[in-house]
């Protein structure tokens, strides 16, 4: 489960008694003849924090046009690896962009009439583009293409049933914006926005290895060495609150690439390599076997007895290690190297421990349960 107490959120600052739907504000604006109002200057004193931007968002009368715009942020996030979310610094500097394709360069800048950050921009100012805010749209896939979604935060604090706005309008063309209670279950039958911070950037997700380093699952050095692949990954359980995003297990192995020696003093020419991976698992997709065949160690050698694995449900914290130690064989006797696997101290350690290659051989494309999670390797 996250850590609420982060150093970027401040407190809550709504009580719960307000999920009551009780109306709040009056816009006095006619989307038929005005569809785009000219809004107030923003507050030279507004904090940004995902209430303050989500309290602001639901003043906005934006239309369908720029729900579709967030609709193919996320889904361009989602198809990265990441989560069905979209980032306000996306929003400024490529409309319709999804995390991980400023890295990889594969997908067309999206081109639309009305972008959602020039109704933005007056409101909450420029600053939001750089304050790694993000837009998350749990079930997004479910969209009917016409429902507008209700605007709500990341609390502080787990609840299971959370306020958001949302706006209606009424006859004559005024529109005013109400809050009703929301939950999980809400959100996967109507669509729902949740403003806060994006925590996962930089993380290489299998869907961006392949992106950026294709060649990484068909260069083998010597037809003696094998790969080990990740084929499928399932999680059995669901980490998180609703409103803060699917569950990223991070995978990290510990080995030593293509290891050939004749001596023990060989040992000091290797530094051994971790692989470091997040998967994002959506809620929709617990208990469902994703595909990835994603290239953990490239060059596995025969001298190669074991390698360290690590599996870890980020939560945040002091960052840390865990210590631990494989094997090697040079004219068959045992020598251990040593490895050091990143790991924050709020993290929930999945499983961790030497898989052999023995163990590889004998399990090679049958999966295995690991904790919460079972994975299927595949070793040849």
């Amino acid at each position: 489960m996250k850590n609420f107490i982060a150093k970027k959120k401040s407190p809550l600052p709504l009580p719960l008694a307000l999920l009551s739907a009780a109306l709040l504000s009056l816009q006095a604006c006619d989307e038929t003849s005005q569809p785009l109002i000219s809004p107030e200057a923003p507050s030279a004193t507004l904090e940004l924090t995902p209430y303050s931007v989500a309290r602001t968002l639901s003043g906005i009368p934006f239309t369908i046009d720029q729900v579709r715009e967030v609709w193919d942020g996320v889904n361009a996030s989602s198809a990265n690896g990441y989560d069905e979310e979209y980032t306000f610094s996306d929003m400024f500097s490529s409309p319709g962009r999804g995390v991980g394709d400023e890295l990889s360069g594969t997908r067309s800048p999206s081109v639309y009439q009305v972008p959602f950050s020039q109704l933005i921009a007056s409101r909450l100012g420029e600053s939001v583009a750089s304050s790694d805010l993000r837009i998350y749209w749990p079930y997004s896939e479910d969209w009917d293409g016409v429902s507008m979604p209700a605007i709500t935060f990341c609390p502080e604090v787990a609840l299971e049933s959370h306020v958001a706005y949302q706006r209606e309008e009424l006859p004559g063309g005024k529109w005013i914006v109400k809050e009703i209670p929301v939950d999980e279950e809400y959100a996967r039958k109507h669509p729902v926005w949740v403003v806060g911070w994006n925590e996962n950037v930089g993380a290489m997700t299998p869907q961006m290895l392949e992106k950026l380093r294709p060649e990484a699952s068909v260069t083998r050095a010597s037809t003696d060495f094998k790969t080990l692949k990740l084929k499928e990954f399932k999680a059995h359980v669901q980490y998180d609150p609703w409103y803060s995003g699917g569950a990223e297990f991070f995978i990290k192995c510990g080995s030593l690439k293509a290891f050939t020696a004749t001596v023990a003093s060989d040992l000091s020419k290797y530094t051994p390599e971790i692989t470091d991976l997040m998967i994002k698992v959506k809620r929709k997709q617990v208990m469902t076997s994703l595909r990835y065949n994603t290239v953990l160690v490239p060059e596995w050698s025969p001298q190669l007895s074991e390698c360290v694995f690590l599996i870890h449900e980020d939560d945040g914290g002091k960052s840390t290690t865990w210590k631990a130690s494989g094997e090697v064989k040079i004219k068959s006797k045992a020598y251990g190297f040593s490895v050091e696997l990143p790991y924050h101290r709020n993290d929930d350690i999945v499983w961790r421990g030497k898989l052999s290659s023995s163990y590889f051989e004998k399990n090679n494309g049958v999966p295995n349960r690991y904790g919460d999670v079972s994975i299927t390797f595949v070793f040849n």
